[in-house]
């Protein structure tokens, strides 16, 4: 009888984690990044799918990676947010909590599953100076292993990640208006696309989430809004 194959633990995660982080630098990056009044999320997307939506009032959500799997943890994140506001309070839903969920789903399929989750995810809840403990932006990146980490001023996933954190190091400014903001973002990206052409309006999904909206503070912008802020 042939003895069975082994494979260490070690070398089983080793080779989950170079098969979700080469799923996830095949996707175009995503941008979230700080200005005067909110939060930005930009990518570029020329498709009708969008990659940015909203889970809750002051809480957005991006995802990079296989589009099938991190859609369903869009759908998992609006269920969660809408069961603990409903059972508690609306402002007990926070952007820190989803988060933590999220880092637990996606651990889980790391370590118990076959095939790891292709997703990298962010999850940024715009501050809201109204209410106690939502004085300040909050950003969380959850990656393909589960491992969660905060973020100020910006924060990139998917693509050529290195290229574009370099771009924004160098420009980024704290409470910069929207305007800068959109044209820092696709300077940015254009970074990660090798710099072969300036993006244009078209080829931008771009979404806020703006502290002065009343309610709900997700909101995405327009391709004219784009292009008239990118003067293209």
């Amino acid at each position: 009888m042939s003895m069975p194959f082994y494979v260490s633990p070690e070398q089983v995660m080793a080779d989950k984690a170079e098969f979700a982080r080469k799923g996830i630098a095949r996707g175009k990056s995503i941008i979230a990044l700080e200005y005067d009044l909110g939060i930005l999320l930009i990518s570029e997307n020329a498709t009708s799918l969008s990659k940015i939506g909203e889970i809750y009032d002051r809480i957005g959500f991006a995802g990079v990676g296989k589009f099938s799997e991190f859609d369903q943890l869009r759908k998992i994140g609006v269920r969660f947010a809408d069961t603990k506001g409903y059972a508690y309070s609306r402002d007990d839903v926070r952007g820190k909590g989803l988060a933590n969920a999220y880092s637990q789903v996606v651990g889980d399929a790391f370590t118990q599953q076959p095939k790891p989750l292709e997703v990298e995810i962010i999850i940024a809840e715009v501050r809201d100076p109204r209410l106690a403990g939502h004085e300040h932006n909050a950003i969380y990146r959850v990656k393909y292993d589960g491992f969660i980490s905060d973020h100020k001023e910006w924060c990139v996933i998917g693509g050529n990640v290195d290229d574009v954190e370099s771009a924004l190091r160098s420009d980024f400014r704290p409470e910069m208006p929207l305007g800068d903001a959109v044209r820092l973002g696709r300077g940015s990206l254009d970074r990660s696309s090798s710099g072969s052409s300036s993006l244009g309006a078209e080829s931008l999904e771009v979404c806020v989430l703006e502290q002065d909206l009343p309610h709900r503070k997700f909101r995405r912008l327009s391709t004219d809004e784009v292009r008239s802020m990118l003067g293209s």
